[in-house]
C-alpha cells in the first residue's frame, strides 16, 4: 500500500517537507523496505508506528541520509537530497539515548551546534536560555547530564535539537528509556513544543499510545511497507485490515460465517454494515471488536446478540473490565463497561449474560468492509 498526502498553501502551491518517491531498501537478499511513497506536510507532526523490523527505523536513516535507497527519490522543501549528507539536509534528530555529552553542562550540550556555527558569543547565550524556557528548565544550565532525571536530559536533547532552528526534526525512539509516568509527561511537552514552534517532526515508535496521543497523522508500517495513514481517529477507528486492528488497542475476534450481509457468531446472526456481496455465497469470517465496543444486556430483548458467562470481574479504576466466555464454542473476551453502563447489571462470575457488537467490522478470506 502505497500513501502520499499533499499540503497547499493559501496559493494553491505545494507546501511539502519530506517526500518519498518509490524508495526501497534492500541488503542482499533482505528487503528492509519495499518501494512506497509518502509525503509529511510543513509543520506536521507524523508517526511512524509498527512492531520491530517495519521499515520505520529504516526510513527515518534514509531521510536523515544514514543510509541511501536501493531505488527511488528522497526530497526535503523540494530539493533532492538523495545523495547529499546528513550535514546538508538541515534537520535536526532526537535520539532515545539522549546523545549527551557528558563531560559538558547542560549549556555547553545545547549551544554546541550553535559553536560548531560560529555564532557570537552573546547571541549563543541568548538562544540557550530562550530554548531552556521552553523546555521549562531554565535553572539548570550549569549541570551536568548524570545530575538530571531521564526526562529532563531528554528535554535537554530537545533542546539542543531546536536551538538552531532546523526546518525538520526527526525523533528516533526518544521516549523508549523512559518510565510510563514521565514517558506520558514527555509525551505533553513535545506536543506543547512542537505546538508552540510549529515546526516540523517525524517521530518513529512501537508504543501506540505515544502515537496516538502527540501525532496530528500515524503512518502504522509492518514488514517494509505501509497498512494505513491517517488522524489517530481514523486509523483507531477505521483500521484498514486485520493488522491494524491488532497492533492498535485490544480486540476481541468473533469467528463466524459470512452470507448474504449478515455475520453468523453460533447462533446468533448480526447484520453487517455496507458489506461486500461474496461470489460463492458464504465465506469464513472474523467479527473484529474491541472491548469498549461491547454491551452487556440482562436479556437479549429482541436485539442480536450472543449468550456469554461471566468468568471474572476487576472493577478497579474508572472502567469495569470483564472478562467473558461464548456460551457456544467457549470462546474467551474481554469487555469494557463505564460505572454508569455497569449499573443494573449483575456482575457476577459464572453469571449467563447476553453480549450486544455495538461497533465491528467483518473480515474474512479474499473480503473486507
Amino acid at each position: 500500500m502505497n500513501t502520499a498526502i499533499e499540503g497547499t498553501d493559501s496559493g494553491g502551491i505545494i507546501k511539502n517537507m519530506i517526500e518519498l518517491k518509490q524508495v526501497s531498501k534492500q541488503y542482499g537478499h533482505i528487503k528492509a523496505l519495499a518501494p512506497l511513497n509518502l509525503t509529511v506536510r510543513e509543520g506536521e507532526f507524523v508517526t511512524l508506528l509498527g512492531p520491530s523490523g517495519s521499515g520505520k527505523t529504516t526510513i527515518l536513516n534514509l531521510i536523515a541520509g544514514m543510509i541511501t535507497p536501493t531505488t527511488g527519490r528522497v526530497f526535503i522543501q523540494g530539493r533532492d537530497v538523495t545523495d547529499c549528507p546528513p550535514s546538508q539536509r538541515k534537520l535536526g534528530m532526537v535520539f532515545q539515548n539522549y546523545a549527551l555529552m557528558p563531560h559538558m553542562t547542560v549549556f555547553e550540550n545545547i549551544a554546541f551546534p550553535l559553536r560548531v556555527r560560529h555564532l557570537p558569543k552573546d547571541e549563543i547565550a541568548h538562544k540557550v536560555a530562550e530554548v531552556l524556557k521552553l523546555v521549562r528548565l531554565p535553572d539548570i544550565a550549569a549541570r551536568k547530564p548524570r545530575e538530571l532525571s531521564g526526562g529532563q536530559q531528554q528535554r535537554v536533547s530537545l533542546a539542543r535539537c531546536i536551538v538552531y532552528n532546523p526546518a525538520l526534526i526527526l525523533l528516533d525512539e526518544p521516549l523508549g528509556a523512559l518510565d510510563k509516568k514521565l514517558r506520558q509527561h514527555m509525551q505533553l511537552e513535545i506536543r506543547r513544543v512542537h505546538a508552540e514552534l510549529g515546526i516540523t517532526m517525524l517521530n518513529v515508535t512501537h508504543d501506540q499510545d505515544e502515537a496516538l496521543e502527540v501525532a496530528n497523522r500515524v503512518v502504522v508500517m509492518n514488514e517494509g511497507r505501509i497498512e494505513q495513514s491517517g488522524t489517530p481517529d481514523e486509523v483507531y477507528d477505521h483500521p484498514a485490515n486485520p493488522f491494524v486492528y491488532h497492533f492498535l488497542g485490544n480486540v476481541n475476534l468473533f469467528h463466524g460465517r459470512l452470507r448474504e450481509g449478515q455475520v453468523h457468531l453460533g447462533g446468533s446472526v448480526f447484520p453487517v454494515p455496507d458489506h461486500h456481496p461474496v461470489s460463492d455465497g458464504e465465506i469464513p469470517a472474523v467479527a473484529y471488536v474491541r472491548p469498549h465496543e461491547i454491551k452487556i444486556l440482562n436479556q437479549p430483548n429482541g436485539e442480536p446478540s450472543l449468550p456469554a458467562l461471566i468468568r471474572h470481574v476487576n472493577s478497579a479504576g474508572p472502567l469495569v473490565h470483564l472478562e467473558l466466555e461464548r456460551v457456544d464454542d467457549g470462546g474467551r473476551f474481554a469487555a469494557e463497561l463505564t460505572r454508569e453502563e455497569s449499573r443494573g447489571i449483575e456482575l457476577l462470575p459464572g453469571r449467563r449474560v447476553y453480549v450486544k457488537l455495538k461497533n465491528f467490522r467483518v473480515f474474512g478470506e479474499d473480503y473486507s468492509i
